[in-house]
C-alpha cells in the first residue's frame, strides 16, 4: 500500500471520529444551547493550538451487547494546547457519545492527560458534560472515578486544576470538580447532583426543578461549589482566560509579570469610606483604588459576599486579596465566609502568591444558627490558613477590627509580615458601645442622666482603646498611614518581601480543622 493510501485511511478514520455521536447527536447538542466538545476546546484555546491525543481509543466493554457498539474516542476528547501562549492540558467529555458516560477507557484517557499535565507541570482544564458512570461497565466505571480522584489529589497544590461544568455532572463525577482549584458554571447549562436527578425527584417530589436543586446559580451562590458563574459558555471561556493570565503555571513558578500601571480611579481613596463608622461601603472600591489599572478578578462573587477574595496586580505582579465587605453583614466572619477565605489563602500559599488583607469587621457572626453550624470549627480554618501560610502577608486595617476578628484577619500574631492601619482604625476586644455598657455599667446606671453618661463613656473608651495608636505603641501595628499612602506602602512591602524566608517545624503535614 502506497503512503498516500495510508494517509487517506488515516484521514478517513479521523473524519469518522470527528463526527462524535453522529450528525443527529451533534445537532441535538447545539439545539440545547450547548457547544460541542470540540467547539468548546477550540474556543478556549488559542487558534490552531490544539493537539489531540488518543483519538482512536475505543471502549472494551463486552456485556449488554456493548461489543457491537462504536463509541468514538470513548466519549472524551483529550490533548494539549495554549491559552495566551501558555501551555495547558485539556479534556472535554463528549455528551453526543453515549451521553459522555465514563467507562474504563474513558477514565484512562482522562488519567493519562492528568499524568501528562503533572509531569509537564502545566495547568489542567477538565470540561464536564456527562450522564455519569457507564452502567454497562459496572465496577470499571467506579474504578475509573477513583483513579481520577487520586490524581486530582496528587496534583493539588502542584499545578492549577480547573473544572468547567457544561452539562450534567452527577454522582461520583461531582467529586473531581470538588477536588480541583476552580469550578466554572454557566446559567441554564451546568447541573451538579450528588445523586441522579430521578432519585432526587423521587425523594423531594416533582415540585422542584433541576435548576432549583443543582443548577449553576445554586452552586455559585448557595452551596459554594462553584467559583465563577457565567451567563453563556463564551463568557465562561473568557473568565478562564482571565484567570490563566493571573495564576502561575505550577508551584515552582511565579505568575506572569506584566508592565505596571497606576490605578484608574476618579474618586480619591479617602472619600471611599464614610465618616460615620456605621455606614457601609464597597470594599471593592478600595481594592480597585490600589491595584494596577484598577483591575480585580473576583472569585466566588455570589457566595458568602460578606468577604471578598480574588486576584489583582501590584507593580505588574499577581497578588491575592482577602477583604471584609462592610456592605454585607457588616463584613463579619461566619461559617461560609471562613471556608471561602481559608481555601483561597491556602491556594495563594501553595502557588507563591502574596496575600493582601483589607480588614473592616466587627468580629464573628453571633447566633444559635452559627453556633450549631460549627462557626468555631469553620472560623478556626481562617486562623489555620493564615498561620500556615509562608508567602508574603500584608494587612491594612481600615476601620473596625474587633475581638477574634482582629486576630483572624492576618494579624501580627498569626505571622503577618506587615500590618498597617488607617487613622480611622478601631482595634479593641469589642465595639465601643458594647464595651462601655460592660466596663462602665455601674457609672452609667447610677448617673443622673444615664444616656449622656453612656455617650461620654463610649467616647472615653474610643480615646483609650478603639484607635490604632494603642496597638501601634505595642508594635502590633507597623505604621499608621494616610489612606492615600496605602498603595505606596503595599508596593514597598511586596518588594521587600520577595526575599522572605519562613521557617516551619519539620512534619508530614498539619491537621487543619476540616
Amino acid at each position: 500500500m502506497a503512503l498516500k493510501q495510508f494517509i487517506q485511511e488515516l484521514r478517513k478514520r479521523k473524519k469518522e471520529v470527528l463526527t462524535g455521536g453522529g450528525e443527529q447527536a451533534l445537532k441535538k447538542q447545539l439545539a440545547m444551547g450547548k457547544l460541542t466538545a470540540r467547539q468548546r476546546i477550540q474556543t478556549i484555546l488559542d487558534e490552531d493550538s490544539f493537539k489531540e491525543y488518543d483519538m482512536f481509543v475505543e471502549h472494551v466493554a463486552r456485556d449488554f451487547d456493548m461489543q457491537n457498539k462504536t463509541l468514538h474516542g470513548d466519549g472524551v476528547i483529550t490533548g494539549t494546547g495554549t491559552i495566551n501562549g501558555q501551555h495547558v492540558c485539556i479534556y472535554a467529555q463528549d455528551f453526543t457519545v453515549a451521553g459522555g458516560s465514563l467507562g474504563l477507557m474513558h477514565a484512562r484517557k482522562i488519567c493519562k492527560i492528568m499524568d501528562h499535565a503533572l509531569k509537564m507541570r502545566v495547568p489542567l482544564i477538565g470540561i464536564n458534560d456527562s450522564g455519569g458512570a457507564r452502567i454497562q461497565e459496572g465496577v470499571n466505571s467506579l474504578a475509573g472515578y477513583g483513579e481520577i480522584f487520586f490524581r486530582n489529589t496528587m496534583a493539588s497544590g502542584v499545578i492549577p486544576q480547573i473544572s468547567v461544568i457544561l452539562g450534567p455532572c452527577a454522582g461520583g463525577a461531582v467529586y473531581s470538580p470538588a477536588l480541583t482549584d476552580f469550578v466554572f458554571v454557566v446559567e441554564n447549562i451546568s447541573k451538579m447532583f450528588i445523586t441522579g436527578p430521578q432519585v432526587i425527584k423521587t425523594v423531594l417530589g416533582e415540585d422542584y426543578t433541576m435548576e432549583e436543586i443543582g443548577g449553576a446559580k445554586i452552586h455559585a451562590s448557595v452551596a459554594g461549589n462553584a467559583h465563577f458563574y457565567a451567563r453563556s459558555e463564551i463568557e465562561c471561556f473568557d473568565q478562564i482566560k482571565q484567570l490563566i493570565k493571573l495564576i502561575p503555571i505550577n508551584n515552582q513558578q511565579n505568575a506572569l509579570k506584566i508592565n505596571p500601571r497606576p490605578p484608574k480611579i476618579k474618586k480619591s481613596i479617602e472619600d471611599m469610606v464614610p465618616e460615620d463608622v456605621r455606614m457601609p461601603y464597597d470594599i471593592r472600591d478600595i481594592i480597585k483604588g490600589i491595584t494596577d489599572g484598577s483591575e480585580f478578578l473576583e472569585i466566588m462573587e455570589l457566595f458568602a459576599p460578606n468577604i471578598i477574595i480574588g486576584f489583582g496586580r501590584m507593580d505588574g505582579e499577581t497578588v491575592g486579596f482577602v477583604a471584609n465587605q462592610p456592605k454585607v453583614l457588616a463584613g463579619v466572619l461566619d461559617c461560609d465566609s471562613s471556608d471561602k477565605a481559608a481555601r483561597f489563602i491556602r491556594y495563594c500559599n501553595a502557588f507563591n502568591i502574596p496575600i493582601i488583607t483589607l480588614e473592616d469587621m466587627p468580629g464573628y457572626l453571633p447566633g444559635i444558627d452559627q453556633e450549631h453550624m460549627g462557626v468555631i470549627r469553620h472560623g478556626a480554618k481562617v486562623l489555620y490558613a493564615y498561620s500556615e501560610a509562608t508567602v508574603p502577608k500584608i494587612t491594612v486595617i481600615i476601620r473596625k477590627a474587633y475581638g477574634g476578628g482582629y486576630i483572624a484577619m492576618n494579624s501580627r500574631h498569626l505571622g503577618a509580615d506587615f500590618v498597617f492601619a488607617w487613622p480611622t482604625a478601631e482595634i479593641a476586644v469589642m465595639g465601643p458601645e458594647g464595651a462601655a455598657n460592660i466596663v462602665f455599667k455601674r457609672e452609667i446606671e447610677t448617673a443622673e442622666n444615664p444616656e449622656e453618661m453612656r455617650q461620654k463613656k463610649i467616647q472615653e473608651y474610643k480615646e483609650k482603646f478603639a484607635n490604632p495608636y494603642v496597638a501601634a505603641a505595642k508594635g502590633y501595628i507597623d505604621e499608621v498611614i494616610e489612606p492615600a499612602e496605602t498603595r505606596d506602602y503595599l508596593l514597598n512591602a511586596l518588594s521587600l518581601s520577595k526575599t522572605k524566608v519562613a521557617y516551619r517545624p519539620e512534619k508530614k503535614h498539619g491537621i487543619p480543622p476540616f
